[in-house]
């Protein structure tokens, strides 16, 4: 197996206190660690009910890299060793609803007042003001109040998305980027700030590019969308229940798609002629129902016509081009942990 080199991590030396929740908050902290940030992580006395339904009590990969300390809040010991950290710390992560850490006194300006440069980072799905900023929620609500979730479904049909992906991770990875982007701020001299990584915020953030796509009439209106309804953007059912998926927008590549597939009389110059779309995705539907997986894989994988096949989770720990780049790992139980990403190289790599 082929793994790239990697120089030293980026945020060695940065001292992080993570008070530790659910999912993102505890993800942009593991991120960080990743990439050599010494990250204290206070957990609350007692079993992590929530953490462990989700994902077991053995194994919790959100905890990596990081040095675990049991602290009670509700103690003025407690307190007084949080703020200790904080004290010695450049950033800190929490990820509770608005007003808590102030109410335990590790609000920003408690922490302010002992650490002035302090990078204070917040998790949370709704922000910390709005109409909704004190309302349970999770991922998914998160991204059906942007607009996103709606762009998912077929017409008449519910729409749904990876579970924790694109909203929790996007938020955990916004509030990563905000922590690191301060952290410059301040070693140049700046003060020390607030991050408030709203998960909502940063997923319609992430859809600048469909907000841009929609501008030009392409997606969320009334004509026919690319994304939606044309033969070259698509997942396809094969022979074997499994399925591929399509995504040959560039007129270059949907040529290639074409004479792979051997659909000699469809002109490719005729790619946004949108009136023969369903006849055509009505008919690339049966060819790719004609044949198992592995045949259109064999056929079309490793060019140039944008295609995958959509891979269950250990199948994907096992792709060939995964296992040249090191990204999944699988230990004895069947557990699979992630690569840290982006990677870090030399300039001068060949």
């Amino acid at each position: 197996m082929s793994v790239l080199p990697e120089i030293d991590k980026p945020l060695r030396g940065v001292r992080i206190v993570e008070f530790e929740g659910l999912g993102p908050g505890p993800l942009a902290a593991m991120m960080l660690a990743d990439f050599g940030a010494e990250v204290t992580t206070l957990v609350r006395p007692g079993p992590a009910v929530a953490m462990e339904r989700l994902g077991g009590k053995d194994y919790n990969p959100l905890r990596r890299g990081k040095r675990i300390e049991e602290v009670d809040l509700k103690k003025p010991e407690g307190l007084a060793r949080a703020m200790d950290l904080i004290g010695a710390a450049d950033a800190l992560i929490e990820g509770n609803r608005p007003g808590v850490m102030e109410r335990l006194g590790l609000g920003p300006a408690d922490c302010a007042a002992r650490n002035p440069k302090l990078v204070y980072g917040r998790m949370t799905g709704w922000g910390q003001q709005g109409p909704l900023a004190q309302a349970a929620g999770h991922d998914l609500n998160y991204v059906a109040l942007t607009g996103l979730l709606s762009l998912v479904a077929r017409d008449g049909q519910a729409p749904i998305v990876p579970p924790t992906v694109v909203g929790d991770a996007a938020g955990a990875l916004g509030l990563a980027f905000g922590i690191t982007s301060a952290l410059v701020a301040v070693r140049g001299g700046g003060s020390g700030r607030v991050v408030d990584a709203a998960i909502v915020d940063i997923v319609a953030m992430l859809g600048t590019l469909v907000q841009w796509i929609r501008a030009g009439g392409q997606i969320d209106g009334g004509e026919p969308s690319p994304f939606h309804d044309s033969p070259f953007y698509d997942t396809y059912a094969c022979a074997d229940g499994g399925f591929v998926t399509l995504a040959a927008i560039e007129p270059q590549f949907y040529a290639l798609l074409l004479a792979r597939l051997q659909l000699d009389d469809i002109d490719p110059k005729a790619q946004y002629d949108k009136a023969a779309w369903p006849v055509l995705k009505a008919r690339m539907a049966d060819l790719f129902r004609s044949q198992p997986r592995a045949y259109w894989c064999e056929l079309l994988e490793g060019g140039d016509t944008c295609f995958a096949p959509v891979l269950r989770l250990a199948e994907a720990a096992t792709h060939p081009h995964h296992r040249d780049r090191g990204t999944y790992k699988t230990d004895a139980q069947g557990a699979i942990s992630v690569a840290a990403a982006p990677r870090f190289l030399p300039l001068n790599t060949h």
